[in-house]
């Protein structure tokens, strides 16, 4: 379990991309500071409930990126909205964002519900 919570501390590596937006124009990037929170998970205590808690994240986070990639890809091709190719990058630009904020609020969702002792899904 130690090598499982070290991957997802290492997924905080990913808010150094932030940089990019502080040192160039391209302001989007600023986003990936949102990452920064996941070397959390360096001195969390790892245990059954904590990998049961990321992995049902994960799922909901992986099913809402798909979905939400569906529905942009192919409402912005019926509506003529953008050409094919730009379409699935919409998709896949809004399906990427979906699923990062889905993970974020459902990991946090459990993370507070098991810091106030509450249980249920």
């Amino acid at each position: 379990m130690k090598t499982k919570r070290c991957l997802y501390g290492l997924t905080g590596l990913l808010s150094l991309l932030g940089f990019i937006g502080i040192f160039t124009e391209a302001r989007s990037f600023l986003a990936f500071f949102a990452f920064a929170v996941d070397f959390q998970y360096f001195f969390l205590k790892s245990d059954e409930m904590l990998e049961e808690q990321l992995a049902r994240s994960a799922a909901r986070a992986f099913v809402a990126g798909m979905l939400t990639m569906g529905a942009v890809t192919l409402g912005s091709l019926l509506t003529g909205r953008f050409a094919p190719s730009r379409a699935m990058a919409a998709g896949c630009i809004a399906g990427w964002a979906a699923a990062v904020i889905v993970y974020a609020l459902s990991s946090a969702c459990c993370g507070f519900r098991e810091k106030w002792g509450l249980e249920g899904d």
